[in-house]
């Protein structure tokens, strides 16, 4: 699909509204490389003191957070109106918390698994890079191409899949 947002519409997010918005949900993804195949992870986190932190156990996101390569995290949003939409991208290196201090810092910041099983690895990620932008969120009609009935190889005894929120 072509891109076709006005800058009235779609606006680029400060450092400090990138936070603003990571420090509003706890739920992301995060992406890494793993060989030459991308994986994406969701996680639940904590933004603290300029860094995310993670939990995370035994398995591949483990395994590849080893090798110490550079990760992406995603999270986002939208307003309680549902018209305001955001995205924030935080780039960095995964780094392994062990000290009791930061482990209890954690703790108390929220950060604590959602699901059942070992997720005693602590990740920090400290951000090399961190993006965001806010947007409007288009209602339909303006996404989806108009439908051209002339333009269509349906025939009459077959249907056609329309847009959701259309008229058929």
């Amino acid at each position: 699909m072509e891109n076709t947002s006005t800058d009235q519409d779609t606006k680029e997010l400060s450092v400090h509204d990138c936070w603003k918005y990571l420090q509003s949900v706890s739920i992301g993804r995060i992406a890494l490389i793993n060989g030459e195949v991308p994986e994406i992870f969701p996680v639940n986190f904590v933004p603290n003191y300029g860094t995310v932190l993670f939990r995370t156990g035994p398995g591949t996101k483990l395994d590849v957070l080893r090798e110490g390569t550079v990760i992406a995290l995603e999270a986002d949003g939208f307003n309680r109106y549902g018209t305001v939409a955001w995205s924030v991208i935080l780039k960095g290196s995964p780094e392994f918390v062990t000290q009791p201090e930061d482990i209890q810092e954690a703790v108390e910041a929220g950060l604590s698994p959602w699901q059942p099983g070992a997720k005693d690895v602590l990740v920090r990620i400290t951000p090399t890079e961190i993006s965001g932008r806010r947007f409007v969120i288009a209602p339909p009609s303006k996404w989806w191409p108009p439908l051209d009935p002339t333009a269509s190889d349906a025939h009459d005894d077959e249907t056609q899949d329309v847009p959701p929120g259309t008229a058929g």
